[in-house]
């Protein structure tokens, strides 16, 4: 059942330090005269840069040849080129966008996944959600870029890892987009062959949690896209001049869709 409204009193405008703002809004009923609008700074630089990381170090065989030294064996495996891989990536707003393209640098053609299915730029072709089947059975990697909404909750279920094939899964949008259990189910039986996991439906990830452990699973705590103290600055007085200019902002959250 939806969390009772804030109690706004006589608020007309929320801004978001950060570029989330499912805090606000999810399971939260929200008044709809009152304007929410989020920080927008580097964060596609930055999840760019940690997907591509992860990416590289997999591709490049950076664990493996860690273990060749440790039993001083001289066993050449050749690396992966980036641009063979088949990469998907649901989210084909300005993070999804950007992450595109700095994958199209490296020769990779992006497959967007989205609700509307609407062609972006940087990406070779977009799908709407409903259609993902046609491309999931072929995907290398599936990046996860959503923010969390009513549509996205748990949006990566059984259903959804089912349609993998030995495909590597990152994370870097919301935490319970992902349902954990058919995670961990997919990566049992190999339709995940590695999870990179920077954001998990309860932070910090319970000591628990059987992720920890898993030899398929890397873990980071929400690092991915931090907001710095000068960016929040920044954004903040920047919307502050739009708003008193009556300029469009570009910032601006759509309430109802949750983004």
């Amino acid at each position: 059942r939806p969390v009772p409204c804030f109690e706004f009193g006589n608020i007309r405008w929320v801004h978001s330090l950060g570029a989330g703002v499912d805090s606000f809004l999810w399971n939260r009923e929200w008044k709809e005269d009152v304007l929410l609008t989020k920080t927008v700074g580097s964060f596609g630089k930055q999840i760019s840069e940690y997907c591509l990381s992860y990416m590289l170090r997999d591709l490049q065989c950076h664990d493996v040849y860690g273990w060749y030294q440790s039993q001083r064996q001289w066993k050449p495996i050749p690396p992966q080129p980036l641009q063979s891989q088949c990469v998907v990536i649901y989210g084909t707003g300005h993070i999804g966008q950007q992450l595109a393209s700095y994958l199209g640098m490296f020769g990779v053609q992006p497959i967007g996944i989205s609700r509307s299915g609407q062609m972006k730029p940087h990406f070779v072709k977009v799908f709407p959600t409903d259609q993902a089947s046609e491309v999931l059975p072929k995907a290398d990697w599936v990046i996860a870029a959503l923010p969390l909404t009513n549509e996205t909750y748990h949006l990566f279920d059984e259903q959804f890892f089912a349609l993998l094939n030995n495909a590597s899964f990152i994370n870097v949008g919301r935490g319970a987009t992902v349902d954990e259990m058919a995670l961990w189910d997919a990566l049992e039986n190999r339709n995940v062959r590695l999870a990179v996991l920077d954001v998990f439906e309860n932070e910090p990830l319970p000591p628990e949690s059987p992720l920890w452990q898993h030899p398929n699973v890397i873990i980071t705590p929400h690092i991915s896209a931090l907001t710095s103290a000068e960016e929040a600055v920044d954004c903040f007085l920047q919307t502050l001049q739009r708003i008193e200019a009556d300029e469009p902002l570009c910032n601006k959250v759509d309430v109802q869709k949750g983004y």
